[in-house]
């Protein structure tokens, strides 16, 4: 009794007129509208893609380390402490919020997926499905503009496709866009062909198990 006495006086004294300011919501008082079969696959991909994001290390180099609640968080290049200096080059790690202007707003999920698997800029890349890795065939640009190092798309690029659109879905959907534009980066004329070759970086997939150099375990 003493309890619903209580409630009864504050809900008097909270009033109709302030209902609109927060000290009775109506939606509060709803009961909650069951997600869709669409909506929980989607939220679980971009709670995959966060993990992603949060355990690879994204942030020491993007912004905001391990912590999504940074203000810095993925908003790119902000000071001299992320420049990198790869030989004569300096390079600059980009703003990857969904901002539409200095951001990744402008680039669809595809475009962020062919960045990861295959290192190829956004910007200058088609929105397509690449089958293949040879310049000029499957879609692979005859020209390829390549992402500066030291993104680590090479080790990335192992990833499967599912954890790979779940970071494109986490980036796109899920982090607040930021406006910051960040200095293109400096680079080779062949915008870093001559680094990715496989001799460097090792073929697509990768050797099956086990090489010459492993062994299976007894």
């Amino acid at each position: 009794m003493q309890r619903l006495r209580e409630n009864w006086i504050g809900l008097l004294m909270c009033g109709a007129p302030l209902v609109a300011a927060g000290c009775v919501k109506a939606a509060d008082a709803a009961p909650n509208v069951p997600l869709t079969a669409e909506q929980l696959a989607e939220r679980a991909d971009v709670e995959r893609g966060r993990q992603l994001v949060v355990t690879h290390a994204c942030g020491d180099c993007h912004g905001g380390g391990g912590n999504p609640a940074s203000e810095r968080w993925m908003v790119g290049w902000l000071d001299s402490t992320q420049t990198f200096q790869i030989g004569p080059f300096k390079t600059y790690p980009r703003n990857l919020t969904p901002d539409n202007v200095t951001g990744l707003g402008r680039f669809s999920e595809r475009q962020l997926f062919n960045a990861l698997r295959f290192g190829l800029r956004p910007g200058e890349t088609p929105d397509v499905t690449i089958t293949g890795m040879t310049p000029g065939e499957g879609n692979f640009p005859e020209n390829p503009k390549y992402l500066a190092p030291p993104m680590p798309w090479p080790v990335w690029r192992h990833m499967s496709d599912q954890e790979l659109w779940d970071i494109a879905a986490y980036l796109k959907r899920a982090v607040k866009p930021v406006s910051n534009k960040v200095e293109d980066s400096e680079g080779p004329p062949d915008f870093w062909a001559s680094a990715y070759t496989v001799e460097a970086i090792g073929p697509y997939p990768a050797a099956p198990f086990p090489t010459a150099r492993e062994r299976r375990p007894e």
